[in-house]
């Protein structure tokens, strides 16, 4: 037994030996070294290049996010000008609108989308329905967002809707007839309303309807098409 533990023991190295390995181990290192170094002259254009458009990368994506800061800053700025004239205590509505729409096309996306339904709602309130009517009508065909295309919508049916029959309303507020719409459930409930206001309970009902037995729908909704029915 003593002498297969013997025969299974790892001799010891000698301190010749152990030179020679690290003399192997110095050689090896100063080869990767050399063939690393002549790699990299080999393709030094081409990491050069690659380093360079990596840097330019990091360049451009920060010069867009603050270019895209600096717009955002710009629009809002336009947009509290305009609502500071608001504040004043004899302001002028034709100048406070032009402002907002100034700001409108300063801005983009729901920032300019804002700016223009404010300058429709002045308009209106101010008695220039039609310049009103006009703005809600560019903002639901063009507007940047679902939101403010669809609340322009409302607004436009809401306006309009003596001027129409039930089912001339119910199409005209197909755009907001989706659960994709934030004004999904109001939509519905103005569609009962209008039936009922024209003597067609029955047609109302279908409506109410969607609204009460979704579980989805807010319960101030739920609550008004209950009382409705």
């Amino acid at each position: 037994m003593l002498n297969v533990f013997k025969s299974n023991t790892t001799p010891k190295k000698t301190m010749s030996e152990h030179a020679e390995d690290a003399l192997y181990r110095e050689v090896s290192e100063e080869l990767r070294a050399q063939q690393a170094y002549d790699l990299a002259r080999k393709h030094m254009r081409l990491l050069i290049a690659v380093a360079a458009a990596a840097v330019i990368i990091v360049i451009g994506v920060q010069l867009t996010k603050r270019h895209n800061a600096a717009a955002l800053i710009e629009s809002a700025t336009a947009y509290e000008s305009a609502v500071m004239m608001m504040e004043i205590d004899s302001p002028n509505p034709r100048a406070v609108t032009e402002a907002l729409v100034r700001a409108a096309k300063k801005s983009r996306g729901g920032m300019a989308d804002l700016a223009l339904f404010s300058a429709a709602r002045m308009d209106i309130q101010t008695g220039e329905t039609e310049a009103g009517l006009e703005k809600l009508e560019q903002l639901a065909k063009r507007g940047a967002t679902r939101d403010f295309r669809d609340l322009a919508t409302l607004n436009l049916a809401m306006l309009r809707a003596d001027e129409m029959t039930p089912r001339e309303f119910q199409q005209f507020l197909a755009p907001v007839q989706t659960k994709r719409s934030p004004f999904y459930f109001t939509g519905l409930l103005l569609v009962a309303k209008k039936y009922l206001a024209s003597d067609d309970p029955d047609a109302a009902r279908i409506w109410i309807d969607r609204i009460i037995t979704d579980k989805d729908a807010p319960a101030t909704i739920a609550a008004q098409a209950g009382m409705l029915r």
